[in-house]
């Protein structure tokens, strides 16, 4: 074998040391649609305290029948992954080591598109009002 091969194959350090990285490092963040139980209700008792407390307070624009919003968000699914993942992103674009643009980022790539698309009149907040929420029913789906 050539030294050129030989220095390209990992060695036993190498591989001990990708264990001991992995050990390290927390794991990936679980999308609350995989999680379950505590988990779950620790994930939604979070959520649902940066949507009233942050999300709603300073984005949600007044409820028209153009931009519906549900008084009871988290009791749709579509709503509470959508929500997730903007406030993971709010985390990531946010925090202590987010670039200096990463705010303007959030607006632009999270906050806009995810705010469209619920408030659509269309969207899964449609026919909901204030003070009243509309359980959605998913399509029909037949098999061949």
């Amino acid at each position: 074998m050539s030294d050129s091969a030989e220095q390209t194959q990992p060695t036993d350090a190498d591989d001990r040391a990708t264990v001991e990285k992995e050990k390290d490092d927390p794991p990936a963040p679980l999308f609350i649609l995989y999680k379950s139980g505590e988990e779950f209700s620790e994930a939604q008792e979070s959520l649902m305290m940066w949507v009233n407390g942050l999300l709603i307070p300073v984005y949600a624009r007044e409820v028209s029948s153009a931009a519906p919003w549900c008084p009871r968000w988290w009791e749709h699914t579509e709503a509470v992954a959508q929500l997730y993942g903007l406030w993971m992103a709010w985390q990531e674009q946010t925090g202590a080591r987010a670039p200096l643009v990463g705010p303007a980022m959030w607006h632009r790539d999270f906050l806009t598109p995810v705010m469209n698309s619920l408030r659509d009149p269309g969207g899964p907040f449609a026919g909901c009002k204030e003070g009243r929420h509309q359980p959605k029913r998913p399509p029909i789906v037949e098999t061949p």
